[in-house]
């Protein structure tokens, strides 16, 4: 059986950690770098970085602060925030990135997945997904969740495998920051939807809310922010806790 894997997110503003609430109200969590390093050392299996603000602010993602960090880590890293094209790519991944991330340009220019996958290869490609839930309908959102498109989360998703993504990462706006737990229903039926591995993202508050999200959501990997910025669990007791609920992990 694959094991579980857990995955720190590292949203920069201004080449600072920060994060909010339901996408809003954000606080500063710290120098990037210092805490990539951390998490590498505390086991994390994978680092994502989200240049949050790229899109909004029409530049492209800081390669010099990829370059940094990569410098510091030794495991599986992946950046997002910016990427509109295949000549971004390049760079990021020559500065040390391992995978990227698109959202807001993949739903803009669909094509731009196949253009991804076919230059760099799938396990290359993440697509995340930001959605909101309306009258039990998942919409996704752009531009860092502030702008409503058309497009639905478990038709979007499909599509996006289809084009070649490699993963998935979706991410419950109801949920993100409130540390009530995974949004749970939705990921099962992805998982049912899907055959590539879907990371878990938004609401994580409690190692339970990790076994919940492997055990009910079904999920391959879980992201979470402020729970390990701010020290309220520590990557070595959650995997602990983990693998005494059978569920299998790196330790």
């Amino acid at each position: 059986m694959l094991t579980k894997r857990i995955i720190p997110c590292l949203d920069i503003k201004d080449g600072r950690t920060v994060k909010g609430v339901n996408f809003v109200n954000l606080r500063d969590a710290g120098d990037p770098v210092a805490l990539a390093s951390a998490y590498a050392d505390q086991g994390a299996d994978e680092l994502v970085f989200l240049d949050i603000s790229a899109t909004q602010e029409q530049r492209k993602t800081f390669a010099h602060l990829v370059k940094e960090i990569a410098r510091h880590i030794n495991i599986p890293f992946t950046v997002g925030g910016g990427i509109s094209s295949v000549a971004d790519v390049a760079p990021l991944l020559e500065a040390g990135a391992d995978k990227v991330s698109v959202n807001s340009s993949a739903v803009r220019n669909p094509t731009l997945i196949d253009d991804l996958a076919k230059a760099f290869g799938s396990q290359c490609i993440v697509l995340a997904i930001d959605a909101r839930k309306f009258h039990n309908t998942w919409i996704v959102h752009t531009h860092g969740g502030k702008n409503l498109t058309e497009k639905k989360l478990f038709a979007w998703a499909k599509e996006g495998q289809e084009r070649g993504v490699g993963e998935i990462l979706f991410t419950s706006m109801n949920h993100d920051g409130t540390k009530n737990g995974f949004a749970i229903d939705p990921l099962v039926k992805l998982h049912e939807l899907l055959t590539i591995p879907v990371i878990a993202s938004g609401g994580a508050g409690s190692m339970g809310h990790f076994a919940d999200v492997f055990t009910l959501g079904k999920a391959d990997a879980a992201l979470a922010a402020s729970v390990f910025h701010f020290g309220e669990i520590r990557i070595p007791d959650l995997k602990t806790f983990l693998k005494n609920h059978a569920i299998p992990v790196r330790l």
